[in-house]
C-alpha cells in the first residue's frame, strides 16, 4: 500500500475553541503515528483534555482495522485480508469482511471512471517494480509483458451476497495502493464525525481529509499547503482553504529510485508498463477522499489536456498539475479555493 507523501500541512490553529455551541475547555490536540498504511500520519481534532486520549484510541483502533484488512504484505491472525486473497483466491473463492468487498467494488468503479488508467488488478506488474525499487535494477521487459497478461479486472469475481472473492485468473494479483488510503480516510473520518469529534483533520500519509471547521468556530476553514515538487522552490504551489473536503497529491519526488541518472517513480503507467513520465505532481480537491485519491493517480497517468477534461466533467472536483518542467496548471474553479 504505497503512495507518495506529497502534501505539507500548515496548521496555525487557535488553542481554545470559541464557538458558543462547544464547551470552552475544548482545545486542539494532535497525534502522529507511523505504523499504519506504511506512512506517516497525523490526526488533529478539537476535544476536551480528558476526552481526547480515549477518542484518539478509538480512532486509531478503527483505522488499524482498515490497515489490516487492506494490507497486501502482512498476515493477521483470524483475518482474511488482501494478502489472503492474493495467496488463495486464484484457487477458490475466499470469504472476506464486507469492507474488502466494498473497496474492491469501488476499485471496479474507478477502473471505469479512469478509462483503465487506475487498475486495482495491476499487482502482477507492480510487484515487479516494487522489486526493482528494492534492488535498483529495471524489471525484465519480457517479464513485464507477461505480467500484464494477468491484469484483467474482469477476472476479479466478487460475490457480494456471499461476501467472497475469486480470481478467474490464478496469476492475477491485487494492489490497491491507488485507492486504499483515500477510502480508509473517508470511512474512518465519516465514522469519527458521528462518534468522536465535530471538527478534525486527518493526514493519512498526505491524503488530507477534513470535517468541520478549524478552531471549531463554524467559520474558519482548514489551511492545506500543496507541496512544490521543485525542491529548489521557496514556497508551495498553493494554500487551499477547505472544510468537509479532501486534498490528495500524487508525485514523483518521494518514492522513486535512480538508475544511470534517470529517476523512476512508483506510479506505473498501464499503457507503457513503466513509471509515468507526464507529471511531477497532481493534486485533487473534492468532498470524497476516496475519489480524490483515485483521481490523483489517474491524472498522473494522463496528459494535462485529458486530465482537465476528466476534472471538468466530475462535479465538485478541482485539480492542479505540475509538469516535469515545473509548469503549473489549474482547473477552472481552483482559484475559488
Amino acid at each position: 500500500m504505497k503512495k507518495t507523501i506529497s502534501i505539507a500541512l500548515i496548521l496555525v490553529l487557535s488553542a481554545v475553541c470559541c464557538s458558543c455551541s462547544v464547551p470552552l475547555n475544548n482545545q486542539r490536540f494532535s497525534r502522529t503515528f507511523t505504523d499504519l498504511f506504511d506512512t506517516v500520519s497525523t490526526i488533529t481534532a478539537y476535544d476536551s483534555q480528558s476526552g481526547f486520549e480515549e477518542h484518539y484510541k478509538q480512532f486509531y483502533d478503527c483505522l488499524t482495522e482498515y490497515h489490516q484488512l487492506y494490507d497486501i504484505y502482512g498476515e493477521y491472525e483470524g483475518i482474511n485480508n488482501l494478502k489472503t486473497l492474493n495467496d488463495r483466491a486464484g484457487k477458490a473463492p475466499v470469504e472476506v469482511d464486507g469492507r474488502i468487498i466494498d473497496l474492491l467494488e469501488y476499485g471496479k468503479e474507478v477502473y471505469e471512471i479512469s478509462g483503465g488508467k487506475t487498475n486495482i488488478c495491476f499487482g502482477a506488474v507492480l510487484s515487479l517494480w516494487h522489486t526493482a525499487q528494492e534492488t535498483k535494477t529495471l524489471p525484465d521487459e519480457s517479464a513485464l509483458k507477461e505480467a500484464a497478461k494477468h491484469t484483467d479486472i474482469n477476472n476479479l469475481i466478487i460475490d457480494k451476497e456471499n461476501s467472497t472473492v475469486f480470481f478467474a485468473d490464478s496469476e492475477l494479483k491485487l494492489d490497491v495502493g491507488a485507492i486504499a488510503k483515500g477510502w480508509a480516510a473517508r470511512e474512518v473520518c465519516s465514522w469519527a464525525q458521528v462518534i468522536l469529534w465535530d471538527s478534525a483533520m486527518l493526514s493519512l500519509g498526505g491524503n488530507i481529509c477534513t470535517f468541520g471547521f478549524k478552531n471549531n468556530d463554524g467559520k474558519t476553514k482548514w489551511n492545506v499547503e500543496i507541496e512544490n515538487p521543485d525542491k529548489s522552490a521557496s514556497e508551495g504551489i498553493a494554500i487551499v482553504q477547505v472544510n468537509d473536503k479532501s486534498v490528495v497529491t500524487s508525485g514523483d519526488y518521494q518514492r522513486y529510485f535512480e538508475l544511470d541518472g534517470k529517476r523512476y517513480c512508483h506510479i506505473i503507467n498501464p499503457d507503457t508498463l513503466y513509471p509515468s513520465e507526464y507529471m511531477a505532481s497532481v493534486s485533487v480537491i473534492c468532498c470524497d477522499s476516496a475519489l480524490a485519491d483515485a483521481l490523483s493517480t489517474t491524472l498522473f497517468n494522463m496528459s494535462i489536456e485529458d486530465g482537465k477534461a476528466l476534472i471538468e466533467k466530475t462535479d465538485g472536483t478541482e485539480a492542479v498539475w505540475v509538469d516535469k518542467n515545473y509548469n503549473v496548471t489549474y482547473s477552472s474553479g481552483f482559484d475559488k479555493l
